[in-house]
């Protein structure tokens, strides 16, 4: 039978099981919401789960970054991971109708970035028996330098991502169409910014020899980059086919003048909420006791993350360090010093 949790992608999976997945044994059949095809990927690939966990959360915790000043911001319900729920499953309440938001795609991309980037970098750090180096992709060194290190596998990751993520959205709807979108062109930014890091080797730092290895880069790089993306996200329309299957949605770009959105763009086909109050069933948290920033006239000043209703203002004391020191050689004394700040929040 279909239920919300079916279609609840993996942020909410992990909400109570995430510190079991990453420093105790796992136990697949006791992880929520897995479908089958996920419990047989759990089992056959145990010992990587904890890194696919550890994406989860590094897709959480960029996310909250990236919209640290807006109205919606990743906020979590007391400090667990099921922060996206309401915000991906706005029907949590009676099932029958989905959201499909920017906010919903974005969290799909960074999200399934997270787990490709996470799964990547536990592989080339050795924790992993079944996975490890890249050594298909490095072909002739250039000139001055040698391949050398180990060149991060990103195939792998994006392919675990793939593999785990996306196989509860295989059916034929509109919302599995934009998720699996969305979730390809999440993992697709590690491959597009995959990089050659290069180290030198030589006496009083001379170069004269230079290793290089393929690395991912920075992952604030890439929730960057797909901050972009939402930005610039494509709005679709819904369109329904008969098939030999049965009925099939499918996407097409809503105005026809705009550019046809590419496998890295995000896509959605339903508007967002404004988030100004408190509502379970569009994820909104609301924006009271936010604090904001007076003098910006951006998304982050009170004006408009405050949606008018006003802000309060106190004042807060803050112990910091200050009249630095540097002691030749080599230590940094500081003294501690009292300083009075105002705080702006949201009425």
């Amino acid at each position: 039978t279909f239920n919300c949790k079916n279609r609840i992608f993996i942020y909410c999976i992990f909400t109570q099981q995430y510190s079991s997945l990453g420093s105790q044994p796992i136990l697949c059949g006791s992880i929520p919401g897995l479908v089958p095809k996920q419990l047989r990927f759990c089992r056959n690939y145990i010992e990587i789960m904890p890194s696919v966990a550890e994406g989860v959360k590094l897709g959480i915790q960029e996310c909250q970054h990236q919209f640290r000043g807006r109205r919606w911001n990743c906020t979590t319900i007391k400090d667990n991971l099921a922060i996206f729920g309401p915000v991906l499953d706005k029907g949590r309440l009676s099932c029958l109708y989905l959201s499909a938001t920017r906010e919903s795609a974005f969290v799909h991309a960074i999200a399934s970035a997270g787990v490709a980037f996470a799964v990547t970098r536990s592989c080339a750090e050795g924790t992993s028996t079944m996975c490890g180096c890249d050594s298909h992709h490095k072909g002739p060194p250039g000139e001055g330098w040698k391949w050398g290190g180990c060149s991060e596998d990103a195939e792998f990751g994006v392919l675990v991502s793939r593999e785990f993520a996306d196989a509860r959205e295989n059916r034929p709807d509109a919302r599995s169409a934009m998720n699996r979108h969305n979730n390809e062109a999440g993992r697709t930014t590690i491959l597009d910014h995959m990089h050659l890091r290069c180290k030198c080797h030589g006496l009083s730092g001379s170069c004269e020899v230079k290793t290089c290895w393929w690395a991912q880069p920075d992952f604030r790089m890439l929730g960057d980059y797909l901050k972009d993306k939402y930005d610039s996200a494509s709005e679709m329309v819904v369109e329904k086919h008969r098939e030999s299957r049965g009925w099939v949605e499918t996407l097409r770009v809503k105005y026809a003048f705009f550019k046809h959105p590419t496998e890295r763009d995000l896509v959605y086909y339903e508007g967002s909420p404004n988030f100004c109050e408190p509502n379970p069933e569009t994820g909104s948290f609301g924006t009271r006791d936010r604090v904001c920033n007076v003098s910006s006239h951006g998304i982050e000043g009170c004006d408009l993350l405050c949606c008018g209703r006003g802000h309060n203002t106190r004042t807060e004391k803050r112990k910091e360090k200050c009249h630095c020191i540097f002691h030749w050689c080599c230590y940094v004394s500081c003294q501690e010093c009292v300083r009075v700040y105002d705080v702006h929040t949201c009425k």
